[in-house]
């Protein structure tokens, strides 16, 4: 159920076959009255990325407009992996997101009931206790173009299989030593149909069950049921398991349950980005990244603390639809979402992160004065404020040349430009410490030209942004690039690892940034557009003495460009 107070794209205006197919199934009343039912059912074993949140919108989404449900069911069926700190942060984003579950689930509060089912598979004849090691079971189950072998103990008798399986789940057994395996065709040309495991002993604590089980169904078998238990109708999970469709259809064909239907759509691939809950561990663990919320992290806390919102998200998720062909999205078409939304809600702010002083020697010593400027340009409603100037201003350094390249037309000796919403001033001269660097630049400004405009309609090319310098807040500011340097981040020379892509400078720090004192009052969540500099937003790791601010994203908006160019 999406969140009635948070506005969401419509799925209806989205070329989507996983609509059709939902409509189709209303139409000829494929499961009766029943209602819409989908699950999202994230593993409890990392935090969601932004491929979980395509996954979450069509979900949810699709449910919603179909006036049906969707229930969050955790796959919590490997208690070596799965902390509850996983599932808090997973309840907390798919809330972000905009979307709250029907139920709240857990495969783990249907241990009793898979194990009832079990039993029965076993009692007919259709499941089997298998004494074969891993890698003995890898080696029957043969290849794409060999069929498998028997295992040794693949006929064992109904009741010395209920016997054995029995006391697997009384802990008799070590892990590894046995497992339940479902008698189905090991000669069949799909390989998920040759004999798959359903239950391996694992002597490990669970984190909600603790150690009432030592026994553990493995996915393929805990995930149909589980669905089926719940009344889901449509069970939508990405392209990577089709081949596990017919084992889903096989076991509840047995059992006699419930007909949930499994779907497959592509899953996102994102250029400059792994989503890979594996990999994203192992750069959390290797200190790659400060943490799962780092900024340069695809992970959906990542994303927010970075300042992403989920009404982007959301547009975003909307646009690429679903199909059924695996392709790979340009991150930029993510990221001009975000600049579209951030353009129109941010409040607008300046902001000077590489400061030089500029002195207006003319300008009355002591004197201050305040320019009255638009919050948002694109929202009216946002009002103004009075942002003070003074006879000392920072500009940025790149704002200045002593000797401009040419086409150069920001300040330079003897050159006149416009400070925003302020004057027209004009460099003079400047001054350097001991060592030549440039420590101020002096200039004249026309009192004339108040509000950034000349009376006699000359001309400047070029605005440039300040702060006043006795105003200004110091801050630190946090400038995150592309976590990976290639657009495939498995594109990797022979022997390397995928982390060797690594972008080493996806974080620059620039520690003493001016910011106009408005910006003292940013809260959490709160986002803005320093002008001519990028979209930001205030990180947690600030204090009431120091400000640090994230960059979102720069102002240049390629896919934007690219949108244009093809008409699309």
């Amino acid at each position: 159920m999406t969140d009635p107070n948070t506005e969401s794209p419509d799925l209806r205006h989205t070329s989507n076959f996983l609509r059709d197919l939902i409509a189709e199934d209303l139409r000829t009343r494929k499961f009766g009255d029943a209602v819409i039912q989908t699950r999202f059912p994230p593993e409890p074993n990392g935090y969601l990325h932004i491929g979980h949140a395509k996954a979450i919108f069509l979900d949810f989404g699709l449910a919603d407009e179909f006036l049906g449900k969707t229930n969050l069911r955790f796959d919590d069926t490997n208690p070596e992996k799965e902390e509850q700190e996983y599932v808090d942060s997973i309840q907390k984003d798919v809330r972000w997101l905009g979307f709250e579950w029907e139920r709240l689930c857990y495969a783990s509060d249907y241990f009793p009931q898979l194990y009832v089912w079990a039993l029965q598979l076993i009692k007919n004849g259709k499941a089997y206790v298998d004494d074969l090691t891993a890698d003995e079971i890898r080696q029957h189950r043969g290849t794409l173009t060999e069929p498998g072998k028997d295992s040794p103990f693949r006929n064992r008798s109904v009741e010395e299989n209920l016997d054995l399986f029995e006391r697997m789940k009384a802990g008799e057994f070590p892990d590894g030593s046995r497992v339940l395996r479902a008698k189905i065709d090991m000669a069949s040309p799909n390989l998920n149909l040759r004999d798959p495991v359903m239950y391996r002993i694992l002597h490990a604590t669970h984190h909600r069950t603790g150690d009432q089980w030592c026994i553990y169904p493995m996915y393929d078998f805990a995930h149909g049921q589980s669905d089926s238990i719940e009344n889901v109708t449509h069970s939508m999970c990405t392209l990577e398991f089709a081949d596990h469709q017919p084992l889903y259809k096989w076991y509840i064909e047995q059992l006699g349950i419930f007909p949930s239907q499994q779907i497959e759509f592509d899953r996102l691939n994102l250029t400059y980005t792994l989503l890979s809950k594996r990999k994203l561990l192992q750069l959390v663990e290797e200190k790659r990244v400060n943490a799962w919320d780092d900024p340069r992290m695809p992970t959906l806390s990542g994303l927010r603390r970075r300042g992403f919102t989920p009404e982007a998200i959301r547009a975003f998720c909307a646009s690429i639809g679903a199909t059924r062909t695996n392709g790979v999205t340009d991150i930029e078409m993510l990221e001009h979402f975000q600049r579209d939304d951030l353009n129109r809600r941010a409040q607008r702010a300046m902001a000077v992160l590489r400061p030089l002083k500029l002195v207006i020697d003319n300008y009355p010593e002591g004197q201050e004065e305040f320019v009255e400027v638009a919050n948002n340009p694109e929202d009216p409603a946002a009002g103004t404020r009075q942002v003070p100037f003074s006879r000392e201003v920072y500009i940025d350094q790149d704002d200045f040349r002593e000797l401009p390249p040419p086409k150069y037309y920001r300040l330079s000796p003897g050159k006149e430009v416009r400070l925003r919403n302020a004057y027209f001033i004009t460099a003079q001269s400047v001054q350097k410490s001991a060592d030549g660097s440039l420590t101020e630049v002096h200039c004249t400004y026309d009192p004339a030209s108040r509000g950034g405009n000349s009376p006699d309609g000359r001309k400047v090319k070029s605005t440039m942004h300040w702060v006043s310098a006795p105003h200004a807040i110091s801050a630190e500011i946090r400038l995150y690039d592309k976590l990976f340097s290639k657009p495939d981040p498995y594109d990797v020379e022979e022997g390397q690892d995928v982390l060797s892509n690594l972008n080493p400078n996806s974080l620059e720090v620039l520690s003493d940034a001016k910011l106009e004192p408005s910006l003292a009052e940013a809260e959490l969540g709160d986002h803005f557009q320093f002008e001519r500099v990028g979209y930001f937003c205030l990180d947690p790791d600030s204090s009431e003495t120091k400000k640090i601010f994230n960059r979102t994203l720069p102002l240049k908006d390629t896919w934007a460009k690219i949108e244009k160019k093809s008409g699309t």
